[in-house]
């Protein structure tokens, strides 16, 4: 099988994670799955469920020295922990070509308490974290926080330590410590990234801001959340002799606390302890609900709200999934389904448990991009594939879709979608609205006549934008309506267990002759490993995939061989009851093909000794039975198996002879071994008709004959002959000196004629020639060996060749029989890596001398390896290639693992946007004929054809030759999978800014993505308040007139208390752009929904918060009646009445004015509680009032209270003063650009851009901009009558964005330099597709 000389075999298999691994997952915002496996990282693309990477974490002895350890070096020193956290680095795909920063960084700690920082296109440490080498605490979970410019790294190590780190240099900047509190786990607060908090097992919940990257940079808060933990008083008691630094998840396992912020509502946090959920509030600290767990429902495992909508989704360690919703108005959830995640068909028992449960972001925020501007309808050419059910579904029912992943301790990884549907009642409800009926009757609808700043949109929102609001009438409506289901999608089956027996196809000339062919079995390229849980993982390694798991036993697989290269034969046993004692042996025989399992030599009762081993020879015909102190059995593999003989001599090893000529190369073998690694393991099983059918007929039917070698008790050698039935001496020439060891029997064996190679348990090696009787041996100087095994050979090979040796202290070497001196050239291992060698073979798929020699290891930390030995040293690392890595089943369709610089031109030729059958090439089903988008690809000639419009900015060859650049991978079909290929169809002439947000989503930048999305309505704002102010207002249809003070003064008043429903957010279709609102309406709708949740709550502090939320919105008659209800023994007597009587005011006069504006200045210096804002808001000193709120640090605040009551300029200064802040204080630079858009401060937009290197950003934004501007003058006037187009245009123009602008016009400069740069790196840079 021969593969590109380039190309290295070095790849590996991770086993299943365990609950050693602390139920760690992290998935990267671009859609890469990242989990700990035993001692590795495992990577995954969550989309195509396609193994990309394992990253072995290097032994503690690798992170102080770059020094080799001798053999002498204890090997329990230098083996690798657990890996119990992973969390990838939030460094997005970089716009400064000059940058040195990588992209895919991944942070790993471990249970000794290192912290490694992983570059994942090297796979390689870039950086070791400074743990504490003495104590070594384990880490329990890991955080990355932004302080300043740059980011930090937050771990929780041991039971109760808190630690910051540098990301650039590994020290560590502040540590805490909070014992005798247990810390649990960390997260990152989504609305402020310099924010986090770490809850403990007993409801210690630990608040800390990161200003910067010094000690007193960092400050924190501690609450306490109630609960019942009797329970784990009861665990502590009987954990009391545990070891100190032990983690809470070591000590504690199955006792789990988590918390996940809400990523639509700001401080508000789910926490889930093992059998109540509570929603607490930061900001009123305090709980504002919690629910018990019903009866029959495992305890939480872990929560997880979905990012679109007011959904809970609940993990329970019985491996089901419980989903919760938001009471409509209230902070209440309810259980609404419980699904199983751990399907029990199919599954062992025990069944397997469930160790992590994480949503996929991106498949979320590209949600966003499709609900937002994708067409409703189906009916396109590229939108439907009749080879897909899922594809027939009802598309309009389905509200949102949720990618969820879990992950369970047998090896598997599952994809689930979550999808909510609307009953049939909401559906015929949405289809009246949709037909125009009833309008009257919902209310919803009617709040989209007016503004909160008082003046009606007069500017026309786009198609895509109304529909938004207009399909928002049902999902808010009748959320309660909505039925979630759960659907899998896909699976990825890693390794099932540690695996215990390895064995490797290696059929001889013979093994189709049985049935009359005259072509030799091809040596597949598979792999069979038999685990401890009794199944059989069959491994492709081509693909470096599992290609099929058979359960097979019911315990340890202790024996498996192949019979041929299509089935196996393994074995296991079980001791029987006490009273009758002997073993119960069991013997099958699996097809490899259908999966049949087939047992034989079945015996009524237990036998006294248990099997020891099977030794199959190369043909499949023979097996060797060895048992514990009987005689060995001969059996004749037919359909039927057959036992020949039994052979009463003290056996203690047996080998048969390996194949020994070449395969031929004429006919048709050599091609099919040649092409085999093109084809998945049970595909070339199945098509190939050259393989092993010695098995298939009841006799055996031919002449040949085959030998095995063996050695005694007492050291005496031996080979037979097996003809036939028969059995008789091979007639070796013995050796001129004796072989009998004096000093240890002989352990292990390898025999390919005429060579035998033996070893004892001294470390002695010995060779033997059987037909010349030419010997030798030389001592190794290491412990007994276990196995020893002949490399491959092929024509033009030295006649010994090389041969692998496994000692019994799991290290093993490799030793080249023909050299003078064996023990001097040996390829001396120690030890593999990081971990113990339990299995070793070779890999016999060598068809040319050339070809590499590549060894299969089984490691302890149950992972599967093929490392490739040369004659100059063994690679273990994989190594960098600039061709495909290997064969997979369908393309990895990744666009963030290509090379920088071409994953940054795939980002410019989406952005400038390229016409969709460009990805026509493109199919993850490799059966079928290619997914075809409506158009004609061009062979070839001009590639400018492929894009939908001359760019608007830059040089215009520039895109041509990217897209010859990208030629390879457009051919490989591994640039974007059918779905989102589809979805860029459906987007790419909706306008530039949502092909910048779908170019962001793409590369993993959510908070970019989201921004472009929201830009469109953020200049519609800013040109509602131009054409407010503009002379052109008047001829402005009178259809569309402005609210006046009086009427909206008397809309918020006549509230009286708030109710909920009178304004219902479309939470369902918002989602994630939460994050970045800025209009006054949504601002408004915000405060106002959270004031309910707390009108309830008691306490001085909650009250005067509630106070604060109620006069922010308006609803100053309530917070009058709150005031005038405080008792006079309370403290806060005096202030409250005094606030009443400044708010129920009816005049307003100068004196008053001034009175009440000395008052307030006093308070804000004395009064936390900021009465002082309440009595401006009182005489109508609005400005002041947020100008005092943001000098408080209550921004939001602020903008709440701006928004119900400014508007225009004095808006939009408060708008730009909380962007200001985002930019420099939070380093939010898209949330801040989104703010300066609102306020109309665009050169300070491009100011921002251009200071934060982000040069493409910098035109991409000039160009969406200016488009959006066009379409709104456009949509303003008449289409026909131009002048007046033309005469609005110049009067609404953009500040600081027009054409001869000095910054614009630098800007279009700049990057016309950064596209030829970006095509000098691109063509500096070969293609890579893994």
């Amino acid at each position: 099988m021969a593969r590109p000389p380039h190309e290295s075999w070095d790849c590996m298999l991770p086993g299943p994670p365990s609950r050693n691994n602390g139920g760690s997952a992290d998935c990267h915002p671009s859609g890469l799955l990242a989990f700990p496996s035993s001692s590795s990282v495992v990577v995954v693309d969550s989309r195509s469920m396609q193994l990309v990477s394992v990253l072995p974490m290097p032994p503690p002895t690798a992170t102080s020295s770059n020094n080799n350890t001798s053999a002498a070096t204890s090997s329990s020193s230098s083996l690798s922990p657990f890996v119990t956290s992973v969390r990838w680095a939030p460094f997005p795909l970089p716009h400064d070509l000059l940058a040195t920063n990588q992209h895919l960084l991944l942070a790993a700690g471990d249970r000794q308490g290192r912290i490694a920082l992983f570059d994942f296109r090297l796979r390689s440490v870039l950086l070791w974290f400074e743990c504490d080498s003495v104590l070594k605490p384990g880490i329990q979970d890991l955080c990355w926080v932004q302080a300043r410019s740059d980011w930090v790294l937050v771990s929780l190590s041991g039971p109760s330590l808190l630690s910051i780190w540098n990301a650039s240099t590994g020290r560590c900047i502040w540590k805490y410590d909070v014992s005798p509190e247990l810390f649990s786990c960390i997260r990152r607060d989504p609305f402020d990234y310099r924010h986090f908090c770490a809850i403990g097992l007993k409801g210690f919940l630990l608040s800390v801001m990161v200003h910067g990257d010094t000690e007193d940079d960092v400050v924190i808060k501690e609450f306490h959340i109630p609960n019942d933990s009797s329970e784990l008083q009861k665990l502590e008691r009987d954990a009391s002799g545990t070891a100190a630094s032990s983690p809470a998840l070591a000590v504690f396992p199955l006792y789990i606390v988590r918390f996940a912020f809400s990523p639509l509502w700001e401080h508000i946090m789910f926490v889930i302890f093992p059998r109540e959920l509570v929603v607490f509030d930061l900001q009123y600290e305090t709980s504002l609900f919690a629910a018990a767990l019903p009866r029959g429902c495992g305890k939480f495992l872990d929560v997880l709200p979905d990012p679109n909508s007011e959904l809970l989704y609940c993990a329970h360690l019985d491996g089901r999934l419980s989903t919760w919703r938001r009471k409509e108005g209230e902070q209440v959830h309810m259980m609404c389904t419980m699904e199983e995640l751990m399907p029990s068909i199919g599954t062992s028992v025990p069944s397997p448990s469930l160790l992590a449960v994480i949503i996929c972001k991106s498949d979320s925020t590209l949600q966003c991009v499709g609900k937002l501007y994708s067409t409703g309808s189906r009916s396109s050419s590229f939108d439907m594939d009749f080879d897909n059910p899922f594809d027939f579904c009802d598309e309009p029912l389905s509200v949102y879709k949720t990618h969820l992943i879990s992950i369970s301790d047998d090896g598997k990884i599952w994809n689930w979608l979550l999808t909510s549907e609307r009953t049939e009642d909401a559906q015929k409800d949405a289809t009246n609205v949709g037909n125009g009926a009833g309008l009257g009757d919902v209310p919803v609808l009617e709040t989209n006549t007016s503004d909160i700043d008082g003046t009606a949109d007069l500017v026309k929102q786009p198609d895509c934008v109304t529909s938004i609001r207009n399909c928002s009438s049902y999902s808010t409506l009748n959320q309660i309506d909505l039925s979630p289901k759960i659907v899998l999608v896909g699976q990825l089956h890693l390794l099932s267990s540690t695996a215990t027996m390895l064995a490797v196809p290696s059929p001889s000339l013979t093994a189709t002759l049985a049935r009359g062919g005259n072509s030799p079995a091809v040596a597949v390229p598979l792999v069979a490993l038999g685990t401890q849980s009794g199944t059989i993982d069959i491994i492709d390694v081509s693909a470096n995939a599992v290609a099929a798991s058979f359960s097979v036993h019911n315990n340890t697989v202790r024996g498996l061989r192949w019979l041929g290269n299509s089935k196996l034969v393994s074995f296991s046993y079980t001791q029987a009851n006490e009273k009758t004692g002997g073993y119960i042996n069991r013997l099958v025989v699996t097809c490899v093909r259908s999966g049949l399992n087939r047992k034989f030599r079945v015996l009524q009762k237990p036998e006294r000794a248990p099997i020891r081993a099977l030794r199959t020879s190369s043909s499949g015909r023979y097996l060797l039975i060895l048992f514990r102190d009987a005689p060995v059995e001969v059996w004749a593999m037919t359909k039927s198996p057959i036992m020949l003989r039994s052979l009463a001599l003290p056996f203690t090893v047996l080998e048969w002879t390996l194949p020994t000529a070449p395969r031929p190369v004429q006919n048709g073998p050599s091609r099919q071994a040649s092409s085999s690694r093109d084809r998945t393991s049970v595909a070339s099983v199945e098509a190939s008709s050259t393989d092993s059918k010695a098995i298939s007929t009841d006799e055996p039917q031919d002449d040949t004959s085959e030998s095995f070698a063996f050695a005694l008790v007492n050291g005496a050698l031996g080979v037979f002959e097996v003809h036939g039935r028969r059995i008789r001496d091979f007639r070796p020439k013995w050796p001129s000196s004796s072989f009998v060891s004096a000093d240890g029997l002989i352990t292990a064996m390898a025999y390919r004629l005429p060579h035998v190679v033996m070893g004892d348990r001294s470390g002695n090696i010995r060779w033997w020639d059987v037909t010349t009787g030419q010997s030798s041996s030389f001592n190794t100087h290491r412990e007994g060996i276990r196995r020893i095994k002949f490399s491959p050979v092929v024509a033009g090979d030295r006649s010994r060749g090389r041969i692998a040796v496994l000692f019994y202290d799991n290290t093993f070497s490799i030793f080249d029989l023909d050299s003078q001196d064996p023990l001097a050239n040996s390829l001396l291992q120690s030890q593999f890596p990081g971990t113990l060698v339990l299995e070793l073979d070779w890999l016999p798929l060598r068809t040319d001398k050339n070809d590499p020699l590549v060894l299969c290891i089984a490691g302890a930390d149950s992972s599967f390896r093929l490392v490739e030995e040369s004659d100059k040293k063994t690679s273990y690392g994989p190594l960098p290639r600039a061709i495909k890595e290997r064969f997979r089943p369908m393309p990895l369709c990744s666009p963030i693992l290509l090379p920088t610089p071409h994953a940054v031109a795939l980002r410019m030729i989406l952005q400038l946007g390229v016409k969709p059958h460009w990805f026509n090439t493109c199919s993850t089903t490799r059966d079928k004929k290619h997914y075809l988008i409506r158009g004609t690809a061009s062979g070839g000639g001009d590639l400018r054809s492929y894009m939908i419009d001359s760019p608007p900015v830059g040089d215009s060859v520039v895109p041509e030759m990217l897209l010859k650049v990208l030629e390879p991978y457009r051919k490989e079909g591994s640039i974007l999978d059918d779905e989102r290929a589809r979805l860029y169809a459906a987007i790419v002439n909706k306008g530039s800014a949502v092909r910048f947000a779908f170019a962001a989503a793409i590369f993993g930048d959510s908070l970019e993505a989201i921004f472009w999305l929201q830009l469109r309505r953020a200049v519609n704002h800013l040109m509602n308040k131009l054409i407010n102010k503009s002379p052109q207002k008047a001829s402005v249809p009178a259809s569309i007139s402005e609210l006046d003070d009086a009427s909206m003064l008397s809309r918020i008043t006549s509230k009286g208390k708030s109710i909920p429903g009178s304004r219902k957010r479309n939470t369902l279709d918002s989602g994630q752009l939460r994050l970045m609102a800025f209009e006054q309406e949504e601002l408004w709708e915000s405060a106002n929904e959270r004031i309910p949740w707390h009108e309830k709550l008691e306490g001085a502090e909650a009250i005067q918060n509630l106070v604060h939320e109620l006069v922010s919105v308006g609803n100053l008659e309530t917070a009058v009646s709150i005031l005038l209800s405080t008792p006079p023994e309370s403290p806060h007597f005096s202030t409250n009445a005094l606030r009443a009587v400044a708010l129920s005011s009816a005049v307003s006069r100068s004196l008053l004015e001034l009175a009440v504006k000395v008052v307030a200045a006093n308070m804000v210096r004395i009064d936390k509680s900021l009465s002082g804002t309440h009595l401006l808001c009182a005489v109508g000193r609005y400005q002041e009032a947020c100008s005092q709120l943001q000098d408080a640090g209550c921004w939001t605040d602020a903008a709440t209270l701006a928004a119900t009551h400014l508007k225009g300029s004095d808006y939009a200064r408060v708008l730009q003063r909380w962007a200001d802040h985002v930019l420099h204080n939070e380093y939010n630079i898209w949330r801040a650009l989104i703010l300066y858009v609102a306020a109309g401060a665009l050169p300070e937009a491009l100011a921002a851009l251009r200071e934060a290197k982000l040069a493409d950003t910098a035109a991409m934004f000039i160009v969406a901009c200016r488009e959006i501007h066009a379409e709104i003058i456009f949509d303003l006037v008449d289409s026909d009558d131009e002048s007046k187009s033309q005469t609005m245009a110049k009067q609404l123009s953009l500040p600081g964005l027009d054409p001869e602008n000095e910054d614009v016009i630098a800007v279009g400069e700049f990057y016309e330099q950064y596209q030829r740069k970006l095509v000098h790196l691109c063509m500096d840079s070969q293609p890579a597709f893994d």
